[in-house]
């Protein structure tokens, strides 16, 4: 293949990922130029072999033939682990010790979507790697040479890897929804190893998703799973996103415990075994996650949302522990530090299989705070980051007390309220939170008046959520 300079759509070089709609901003020969970009990439890092995977969408096996392609044609040798969830390819390149590693996935986007999760060595590829793979593509400055393609069956060494940290308990009934996902490939797996009653829902991995779709942080989405938790007498049910790095979880009466309130539990779980440890969660995390990381034992971070941004802060700070509100959650004390959600619902049996509590005993002595959902909204691209500045600086001027690592957090006697701008997409994000429902509707109110100044009303939709 002679090296051809290519231009991607503008829209698809995100700040965490590559991605796009596909036959509309991706098509196969951005997935080309992408093998060919990141395989030159590798090569001039003194690499050689990448692993590859990708997702149960329609569109993946085209992308990813055409992906290995790129890669080759730039000298590189491809692991090709075929159909998986995003976490499978991540182990695939520790355990392979590869030079780096791609998934074609769309996660939890609607099925026209796909793109690209990478690393490069052991780390996440994002931010200035992803405008510097652009920038060779443009230029047409690649590497040549000709790789080769080997298949390679990872599925047993993955599953004894996760099953390994399992810690024998009392028996569990458990539901498990892959969605429809990638997570539909290594779930069996898994689940027969593990003792106790395991119901498996929409295991069949289908890219048009036709139960529901596969993101657990929406409620509408869980419904099949509390209505099996329900049905069975199960003692918690999970939940996994499209590429199954983000899990959902609910508790035996079917009630949804939330990425912030899974992450006390985990948080103390982890320190018990490492007190003292820097626990790391983003931004939109509830005040009650950091204040439980302090009374456990730990020491609590607030940092940037984004799962490469938080996978980036906490290989620097060597934290066991890191999560999101989304559902990422990243395991470095006994495991490699990456988002599996399987892996997570692993730790988080142990903790109910070995408490002598359920998990909705659990839940139930968690701090009862209430809260907004996520509330997002629209926001031209080139206006987002400003309004969150002119905000920032307004209240700074006011004298209030802010955490301003990734947009706005702002403490008040009510509780905080946050406004920040998506990396992702053209809007804005705001979370409000309070010990009852007045301060709630006072929180709601600030944050209108903030926004009203720089010209931009609150939705309606802002109500309280868990």
């Amino acid at each position: 293949m002679s090296p051809t300079a290519h231009k991607f759509d503008s829209t698809i070089l995100r700040e965490y990922d590559i991605r796009g709609v596909v036959g509309k901003t991706l098509h196969p020969a951005d997935a080309r130029a992408i093998g060919r970009s990141f395989g030159t990439m590798v090569r001039r890092k003194g690499g050689k072999r990448v692993a590859l995977g990708y997702d149960g969408r329609l569109s993946s096996p085209e992308l990813a033939a055409a992906c290995i392609e790129g890669l080759t044609a730039a000298g590189v040798n491809v692991v090709n682990i075929g159909l998986a969830a995003t976490p499978m390819l991540y182990f695939a390149v520790w355990h392979l010790d590869a030079d780096g590693g791609i998934q074609i996935t769309g996660s939890h986007n609607p099925p026209d979507y796909n793109g690209f999760k990478m690393m490069m060595g052991k780390k996440s590829f994002f931010g200035a790697d992803i405008l510097k793979l652009g920038e060779l593509s443009a230029k047409g400055d690649f590497e040549s040479g000709q790789g080769s393609v080997e298949e390679r069956n990872i599925l047993p060494d993955y599953a004894a890897r996760l099953l390994k940290d399992v810690k024998p308990g009392r028996k569990l009934k458990v539901a498990w929804d892959t969605g429809n996902g990638a997570v539909g490939v290594s779930i069996r797996a898994v689940v027969e190893k593990l003792p106790g009653e395991h119901f498996v829902l929409n295991e069949q991995v289908d890219g048009t998703f036709p139960a529901h779709h596969p993101d657990p942080t929406v409620p509408k989405n869980l419904e099949q799973l509390i209505a099996e938790v329900r049905r069975r007498g199960c003692d918690l049910g999970i939940a996994f996103d499209g590429d199954g790095d983000r899990i959902g979880a609910v508790d035996g009466k079917g009630r949804i415990l939330w990425g912030d309130q899974l992450m006390i539990l985990w948080a103390r779980d982890v320190l018990k075994e490492r007190p003292g440890a820097t626990i790391i969660a983003d931004v939109k995390a509830s005040q009650a996650l950091f204040d439980e990381i302090l009374r456990a034992g730990g020491t609590p971070l607030m940092w940037k949302t984004g799962h490469s941004l938080i996978k980036t802060k906490m290989a620097e700070l060597k934290a066991p522990l890191a999560g999101e509100m989304s559902g990422h959650v990243f395991f470095a004390d006994t495991f490699f530090g990456f988002d599996d959600a399987l892996y997570c619902a692993l730790r988080l049996l142990n903790i109910v299989a070995n408490g002598r509590e359920s998990l909705a005993e659990m839940r139930d002595k968690l701090p009862q705070l209430v809260n907004t959902p996520e509330l997002r909204f629209d926001c031209p691209e080139e206006r987002k980051f400003k309004i969150v500045e002119e905000v920032r600086e307004r209240l700074k001027q006011a004298g209030a007390k802010l955490n301003d690592i990734d947009g706005v957090r702002v403490s008040t006697p009510d509780g905080w309220w946050l406004l920040r701008a998506s990396n992702t997409q053209a809007v804005l994000v705001a979370r409000c939170e309070s010990a009852n429902e007045a301060g709630l509707e006072r929180l709601k109110n600030d944050l209108k008046t903030a926004l009203a100044q720089s010209g931009v009303s609150l939705p309606d939709e802002a109500s309280a959520g868990h």
